[in-house]
């Protein structure tokens, strides 16, 4: 049921499903393609998927994959091939809205959902798990996505659920295309737990016994799995005031002021500071321009819609790629995937941000733009639109950045009207999350950034936290 390291015969087919009592499995089964998500999958994924959510029999969903991954994405070159011939074009734009479709079944499911995320999840893996309420990573994942570097944007979701991460972590995340790994996966908010790879399996036989397969149920057998930072493990990056000057830098709406803004930070006093902000500069130097701008329009405006409104919005941007907008993913994928070049900068066209002019990012976004002449509609179950009122995919994460800011300006619904001390803090949430692992190192990282320490009678009696209101410059 779980990755293993054996590849699966080819004779196989490409998605295998198990019953276990009430709990029900896909596996994703190519481990040579990292179980890339191609034509072959959706069509056995979405009906087994369907089937399940309506059946009385099934308690709790969970996929898994074979091998080093559990998805290492949508099998790009497949629709690069398709896109580049007027007579199987549709099939290309077709793939899209059929992968967006899983994705959107997926992440509002009436059955509680659990993606066991042991190895590389990037691009359409991310899709599969990120709305997902239980996302458990291991010490093996890998996650990004990564689109940029193949010329493309961000999609899946990856609009609604990058904008909605802390700050600009996943403006950054979503331009570079940078991977997070292990426990950081966790940490930052991409996962909900983080469980041992080896302890996966006595999970998913804990999980598959559940009489009462209820989500705080299921969350309370999961925390039993998780395990504390060792010493060893290497420290969660993008804290302190690398964290401050990323969201900084990353929360303009212009591509060349975030660039204006990282070229500052490189002659910064800080070694941390501009050290990250040269790494960061390399990545986006080797990044379509077009993509990043493309991306950066689609981040702003996905954190404004619906889970729903945003893979639309995903599928008009991968049609418009498809149609012939811009070059560039036909390139990318050539250059990354074919000829797996490695630290060149594809030749991409137009080759730097500032050719890459309004009409050219109107094309993926205008309803007037005749590369989005054949944009198909998303054919999703009436009865799981009204479920989008419900979907919380933070609900067992660790807290996020908003939460925790609720809680230090008395708004949260958990908390009152006056003021807090660090421990009062602390103690708030460790009782929301019933003691869960990480939240003590979470809210104190966060409050170390984002909050000032107030004396209220000089005296040092009373020392509170005072939220700050205004992204400072480091």
């Amino acid at each position: 049921m779980m990755s293993v390291s054996s590849s699966a015969p080819t004779s196989e087919p490409p998605v295998l499903f198990e019953s276990n009592l009430a709990m029900r499995t896909y596996i994703l089964n190519r481990p040579l393609k990292l179980n890339a998500l191609d034509e072959a999958m959706l069509d056995l994924l979405r009906p087994k998927i369907e089937e399940w959510s309506a059946s009385d029999l099934c308690g709790i969903i969970v996929g898994t994959g074979v091998g080093r991954a559990f998805c290492a994405g949508g099998d790009v070159a497949s629709v690069v091939e398709y896109a580049s011939k007027p007579e199987t074009r549709p099939r290309a734009v077709y793939f899209f809205k059929r992968e967006f479709e899983m994705d959107y079944i997926l992440a509002m499911l009436r059955k509680p959902y659990v993606a066991i995320l042991d190895g590389h999840t990037m691009g359409g893996g991310v899709g599969l798990s990120a709305h997902a309420p239980f996302r458990i990573a291991t010490e093996n994942t890998l996650f990004s996505m990564p689109e940029t570097k193949i010329g493309y944007c961000p999609d899946v979701g990856g609009s609604y659920f990058m904008s909605r991460l802390d700050g600009e972590l996943g403006t950054y995340l979503a331009l570079t295309g940078n991977t997070i790994n292990g426990r950081h996966v966790f940490e930052l908010g991409c996962a909900t737990h983080y469980v041992p790879s080896r302890r996966i399996p006595i999970l998913l036989d804990r999980l598959s016994a559940l009489e009462n397969a209820h989500p705080s149920v299921i969350n309370n057998t999961v925390e039993e799995f998780t395990a504390e930072r060792q010493p060893e493990e290497p420290p969660l990056p993008l804290v302190g005031e690398t964290r401050d000057a990323l969201d900084y830098a990353f929360r303009h709406d212009e591509v060349e002021k975030i660039i204006q803004d990282l070229e500052a930070y490189a002659q910064h006093t800080s070694p941390a500071i501009s050290r990250w902000a040269r790494q960061t500069l390399e990545a986006l130097h080797l990044r379509s321009p077009t993509s990043l701008k493309v991306a950066l329009k689609a981040i702003r405006q996905g954190k404004k819609m619906t889970l729903l409104q945003a893979l639309d919005m995903e599928l008009r941007i991968a049609t418009a790629y498809c149609n012939g907008a811009s070059p560039d993913f036909a390139t990318g994928v050539k250059a990354v995937l074919v000829d797996k070049v490695k630290g060149k900068r594809p030749e991409w066209s137009p080759p730097t941000l500032n050719e890459v002019s309004d009409e050219i990012v109107s094309r993926f976004f205008s309803p007037d733009s005749p590369y989005l002449s054949s944009v198909p509609n998303l054919e999703i179950p009436e009865h799981l639109k009204s479920q989008e009122g419900t979907h919380k995919p933070m609900k067992y994460a660790l807290p996020t950045e908003d939460e925790i800011g609720a809680m230090v300006r008395g708004s949260h619904s958990a908390g009152g009207g006056t003021g807090l001390t660090l421990d009062e803090l602390l103690a708030n949430f460790d009782n929301i999350r019933n003691g869960k692992l990480g939240v003590r190192e979470k809210v104190l990282e966060v409050a170390r950034r984002k909050c000032d320490v107030k004396d209220n009678g000089g005296d040092g009696n009373f020392i509170w936290l005072k939220w700050k209101h205004q992204l400072n410059r480091p």
